[in-house]
C-alpha cells in the first residue's frame, strides 16, 4: 500500500488518498463480515452505549492515516516504517493514562530504549530535523489510542458493530478533513482510478488479515511478526524507489525493535 501511495502522492493529496481509503477499504471486511454472518445486526442492536468514544476513536484512526499517508510522501518507507514502530510504546503509554495499569521496571525500561531509539532516528537539533519527521510518530500515537480504547467498551459490544462505528468516523472525518483543506481533485486517468482502488483493497485486506489473526491467536504471540513490516518497507523502497536510509535506521532501530522485544518478553512470562 505504501509504494501505491507514494505513486500516487504525485497527483493527489495525502488527504485525498485517506478518504479513498477509507472510504473503499472498508469493502473487504464488510463482505467477510457478511459472508460469516457476523453482520445480522438490526434495530436496536446497532446501539452502543459509548458511542461518543466509537465516533472518537474513528477520529483517530483517520488522523492516524493522514499522518501515515503524508509522512510516506516526505521520507523513506523504511524510516517510516521504522518509526510507526514504537506503536507498542504508546500502546503502554496510553494503557497506563486511560486504563490505569500499572507499570513495573520493565516496561519502564523498554519505553526508555524505544524513545531514545525515535530520537536517533529523528536526530532533533540536527540540520536533518524536521517537524514532519514526528508525522509517523503520531500515526503510531493515534493507532495505539484506537487500540487502547477497545477496552473500554462493554463486552456486549460485537467486534462488526464496533468496527462499523470506527470506520463509518473515519469515512466521514477523512471527507471532511478533505473538503475543509486542499479538496477532492479529478481522477486523471483509469489508471489512477485502478490505483486507488487497488491501495483501498490493500489497506482494506491487511486490516482484515489483521483482525482475523488477532481473533485466532493471543497478542504477545503476534506481536514479534509486526516487524516484518521493517524488512518489507526497507525491500520495497530499495526496489521501487532506489531507497536504502541505513545511516539513517540505525542503531536507533535496534532500540525500537529491542524496546518492543522487552515488552513481548515480560508480557509472555508473565
Amino acid at each position: 500500500m505504501g509504494v501505491v501511495i507514494r505513486v500516487l502522492l504525485e497527483r493527489y493529496s495525502a488527504q485525498e488518498l485517506s478518504a479513498y481509503r477509507n472510504v473503499l477499504g472498508i469493502l473487504p471486511s464488510l463482505t467477510m463480515l457478511i459472508y460469516t454472518g457476523e453482520l445480522r445486526l438490526k434495530g436496536s442492536s446497532f446501539y452502543i452505549r459509548q458511542w461518543p468514544l466509537a465516533f472518537l476513536r474513528g477520529f483517530a484512526v483517520a488522523l492516524a492515516q493522514l499522518c501515515f499517508f503524508s509522512s510516506i510522501g516526505l521520507f523513506e518507507l523504511a524510516t517510516v516504517s521504522a518509526l510507526a514502530q514504537t506503536n507498542g510504546l504508546f500502546v503502554v503509554l496510553f494503557s497506563v493514562v486511560l486504563l490505569k495499569e500499572r507499570v513495573g521496571i520493565w516496561r519502564v525500561s523498554a519505553l526508555g530504549f524505544g524513545f531514545v531509539g525515535a530520537l536517533m532516528i529523528l536526530r532533533p537539533g540536527s540540520d536533518a530535523f524536521s517537524l514532519y519527521a514526528i508525522l509517523p510518530a503520531m500515526a503510531a500515537a493515534f493507532y495505539a489510542f484506537s487500540m487502547v480504547t477497545v477496552r473500554k467498551f462493554d463486552s456486549n459490544v460485537s467486534n462488526p458493530l464496533l468496527y462499523l462505528y470506527s470506520s463509518a468516523m473515519a469515512a466521514v472525518s477523512a471527507i471532511v478533513l478533505t473538503v475543509s483543506t486542499t479538496g477532492f481533485s479529478p481522477i486523471h486517468s483509469w489508471q489512477d482510478g485502478g490505483l486507488i482502488f487497488a491501495m483501498s483493497m490493500l489497506g482494506g485486506t491487511a486490516v482484515l488479515l489483521m483482525m482475523l489473526a488477532y481473533r485466532t491467536a493471543a497478542p504477545s504471540a503476534l506481536a514479534p511478526f509486526g516487524y516484518f513490516g521493517l524488512l518489507t518497507a526497507f525491500t520495497f523502497g530499495w526496489l521501487f524507489f532506489g531507497e536504502a536510509p541505513v545511516d539513517t535506521l540505525f542503531p536507533g532501530v535496534l532500540l525500537i525493535v529491542a524496546a518492543g522485544a522487552l515488552i513481548m518478553w515480560r508480557e509472555n512470562r508473565a
